[in-house]
């Protein structure tokens, strides 16, 4: 079980832009670009990302949900969607593709292009631009919400995320232990640094506790997200 609060209907402040400030672009038609992040792989982000896509959905919101994960894409197995493809679609004489969609929800992933069983072996550029295609060349219409499903760490996809799209919030997931806050704290300092600057506008304690006969046990650790 997860312990987290957080508000649909938040306000962003946009923070001051300065002149050295990383800064990606809108994207036409979509409202709010969330990213959701932990630092530490093993910590329930893609459960996080696609129960907060269907909840989203359920208030009936657009919602649209990118895995950036592209060494260990799992959001088409989360979806029940790992048999389904993008089709191409011509959207003012520009071959575009579209994006899949799953119980409600429009879906993008380099999972659907490779077989679930191969690993997917890229250098930093190659990841990066393989992502960057997915956001450049995904027809999504009109969305509420963008989430985007980030690989732990906060390396070359993150930056490249930062720099292709203008990024509303981040939210950070995390366990209780010592050794997956250490790490959270990394990603919550990743969007804090001055020249990124995209508020971090909730945290998730996943793996809180197990109910067992009606009692909390806490086996990670207790409050630690707090």
């Amino acid at each position: 079980n997860s312990e987290f609060d957080l508000k649909t209907n938040f306000k962003v402040e946009k923070a001051e832009i300065t002149s050295n400030q990383i800064k990606g672009e809108p994207i036409k038609g979509i409202k709010n670009i969330i990213a959701i992040a932990s630092g530490k792989g093993g910590v329930g982000k893609s459960t996080i990302s696609s129960n907060l896509a269907i909840a989203l959905k359920n208030k009936g919101y657009n919602v649209g949900l990118i895995d950036a994960d592209i060494y260990g894409p799992s959001i088409p197995l989360m979806f029940d969607a790992e048999s389904q493809r993008p089709k191409s679609i011509n959207v003012n004489n520009q071959s575009l593709m579209s994006p899949v969609i799953s119980y409600g929800v429009k879906i993008m992933s380099i999972g659907f292009f490779s077989n679930p069983n191969d690993a997917i072996i890229f250098r930093g550029p190659m990841a990066t631009k393989a992502l960057k295609q997915m956001i450049d060349h995904t027809y999504w219409d009109e969305l509420d919400y963008l989430l985007i499903d980030l690989p732990p760490g906060t390396g070359d996809i993150h930056l490249s995320l930062v720099q292709t799209l203008s990024l509303t919030g981040s939210i950070i997931v995390t366990t209780p232990q010592p050794v997956s806050l250490i790490d959270a704290k990394k990603a919550i300092n990743m969007f804090k640094k001055k020249d990124i600057n995209v508020p971090v506008i909730g945290l998730v304690e996943n793996m809180s506790w197990l109910l067992i006969d009606g009692k909390k046990h806490y086996i990670f650790g207790k409050d630690g997200g707090k």
